[in-house]
């Protein structure tokens, strides 16, 4: 088994971490049978993607490590642990199908990161079990980095689908913040407005007032006006009449002196 390779630490630790992966998607697998409710099996499936994404991933790390190493091990450790590659790949396509298989039956459409794409019809258990039996291991391992690729273009463009998202909330939440601000200010001018309303309307009333008393007042001199030019005229048409007082600065008209002359007089 995989205790028996040649292993670098790196290598050992990568492999570990692969394996316990592995058994977690065993008992996830089996506790997926023991659920009835399908909400439930959907977030059991959708942690199980999970795991299978993060195997996926140390896969390729090991591949990784492997051709690293190539030139400093031997040609039968090389072998070995291509091999081993060669069988954690089957493994981890062996629950990609279990989970397509668990997909198919609860008709639950919401993980979609290992499927081949819309409109393809995917193969049965049992087809994919010949399939893989008569594959070369070769052929295996084009497969399933076959798969990982696809599922890596999923994840990327739901990725795209999360910036896009994020980016369109970002823009209409500055445009709520604008709205709000543009409120605000019409909010301010209005009320000036009012109170210009209000002062304008205290001034008008000011003005109102004002005017009614300068016209008590030019009605006050006119009426004077009139007394006086009226106690002038009775004084000129009656001067005798006692009972009007002589106004200041205007003296009483010159009485009339009549020389009565007789012819004795003239004769003396």
């Amino acid at each position: 088994m995989a205790s028996n390779l040649p292993m670098s630490p790196q290598l050992e630790q990568i492999h570990g971490e692969i394996h316990d992966n592995f058994r977690a998607l065993a008992n996830g697998f089996q506790k997926l049978d023991k659920i009835k409710d399908s909400n439930r099996q959907s977030k059991q499936l959708e942690e199980l993607t999970g795991k299978m994404r993060e195997c996926k991933r140390l896969i390729k790390e090991f591949d990784r490590e492997v051709k690293d190493e190539e030139s400093r091990n031997p040609p039968d450790v090389n072998k070995q642990l291509n091999d081993e590659k060669q069988s954690m790949i089957k493994e981890l396509n062996s629950y990609v199908q279990l989970r397509k298989t668990y997909m198919n039956s609860l008709g639950n459409k919401k993980v979609e990161l290992f499927d081949m794409g819309a409109g393809i019809s995917e193969p049965t258990a049992d087809e994919n079990v010949q399939m893989a039996s008569a594959m070369s291991n070769q052929e295996l391992i084009n497969s399933g980095m076959k798969t990982m690729d696809e599922t890596d273009q999923v994840i990327e463009r739901s990725k795209k689908v999360v910036e896009q998202t994020v980016e369109v909330g970002t823009q209409t939440a500055v445009t709520l913040k604008g709205q709000t601000d543009q409120m605000g200010r019409i909010v301010n001018e209005l009320d000036t407005i009012q109170f210009s309303i209000k002062k304008a309307s205290q001034l008008v009333k000011e003005i109102g007032r004002q005017v009614a008393t300068d016209k008590c007042i030019m009605l006050f001199l006119l009426l004077i006006v009139i007394g006086v030019i009226a106690i002038i005229v009775v004084k000129i048409v009656n001067p005798s009449n006692k009972n009007i007082r002589d106004i200041p600065g205007l003296a009483p008209p010159a009485a009339r002196r009549l020389l009565s002359t007789s012819p004795l007089q003239q004769f003396e």
